[in-house]
């Protein structure tokens, strides 16, 4: 099991990677939250020499395959051949209200989405004629004068966001692997998702081991009562964030707490800013400990592997609340170790 890391954007996110890199991780990525995922990434590139830089995620529908398709083989030649692109589709709210961009179809959209990139990519490469015409995206121009140089390096590896059967699907079927999210826990991912996934690459003829399975985990730690306390109410307040969220429904209704969605859905929507403190409180700790991993610094790393192992290819630990960066580190060199 390998251990990845986050890159957030900030002016030392050269030394911030090298750093990492030093540390032992294989990977370090970026999150399209407040601030775009790409510019780190640049940054960073001429700061390391072997660890991936990636992004997970970079939101799909906020661009157009032909816009993404110039970042991401600039970055890969940036980076050397290091880059890992790592899309997701983001919920409609977001994408019609916050990028003004359409969203209808997210499944057969994604589709055409990542089959016009490979387009875009293979005229490049090959010096073909762009033909792609799709139910939602056209591109059909490409000239010599916008064609980028060559970079040597072959198609930066796209690892796809899901959470639901059908985006899943997609991935086996289009992608290079599976960004699995952090709300899955163990017990879902164990339960739904691998096998999913098993039977769908078999249907597309596609073998697991060239499959990529890449997940954060969320955690809770600290070197006293008080860090500890503090880190599960981030985890608690991070779980009702997402708990309240209807895609992420079926990961509760698998452990039996259709309830608890249903009341974090109706809260998030009263308004007000004392909703996400109510939210927070309606978590129970078995929900917490479940989804969640909570355990002191020295064996954390051994509950991730106990709950992962021979799940997750790679990992990355996260957690919502403020933890000291030493003691992640530390049981991600562990894991990656074991």
């Amino acid at each position: 099991m390998l251990a990845e890391t986050r890159l957030a954007f900030g002016p030392d996110v050269a030394e911030r990677a090298a750093r990492q890199e030093a540390a032992g991780y294989a990977g370090t990525f970026t999150r399209e939250i407040d601030s775009d995922p790409f510019l780190p990434l640049a940054v960073a590139a001429g700061g390391t020499a072997g660890i991936e830089l990636g992004t997970a995620v970079a939101i799909a529908f906020a661009r157009s395959p032909m816009t993404l398709a110039y970042t991401a083989h600039d970055l890969q030649s940036l980076t050397g051949g290091r880059f890992v692109l790592g899309l997701g589709t983001q919920v409609r709210g977001h994408v019609t209200r916050r990028f003004s961009m359409g969203w209808d179809a997210p499944v057969a959209r994604m589709r055409d989405f990542l089959d016009a990139l490979r387009a875009i990519w293979a005229s490049w490469r090959e010096g073909t004629p762009l033909a792609h015409e799709g139910p939602f995206y056209t591109h059909t121009l490409m000239t010599p004068a916008f064609t980028p140089p060559a970079h040597g390096h072959p198609d930066p590896p796209v690892l796809l966001a899901a959470v639901g059967p059908a985006m899943t699907e997609l991935a086996c079927a289009r992608a290079d692997g599976l960004l699995v999210h952090p709300f899955s826990g163990s017990g879902h991912l164990r339960a739904v998702t691998r096998p999913l996934v098993a039977e769908a690459l078999a249907r597309h003829g596609r073998d697991l081991s060239a499959f990529r399975m890449s997940g954060s985990v969320l955690v809770a730690t600290g070197r006293d009562e008080r860090e500890m306390a503090s880190s599960v109410a981030a985890l608690r307040a991070r779980l009702a964030f997402y708990g309240s969220t209807p895609a992420y429904r079926p990961v509760l209704a698998h452990h039996g707490w259709e309830d608890l969605a249903d009341r974090l859905h109706a809260l998030s929507r009263t308004g007000g800013d004392g909703r996400w403190r109510a939210m927070a409180e309606l978590v129970p700790d078995e929900v917490v400990r479940t989804i969640g991993v909570v355990a002191e610094p020295g064996e954390l790393a051994a509950q991730i592997a106990e709950r992962y192992a021979g799940l997750l290819d790679r990992i990355c630990l996260t957690s919502p609340g403020r933890v000291a960066p030493e003691l992640l580190d530390a049981a991600s060199a562990d894991l990656t170790r074991d």
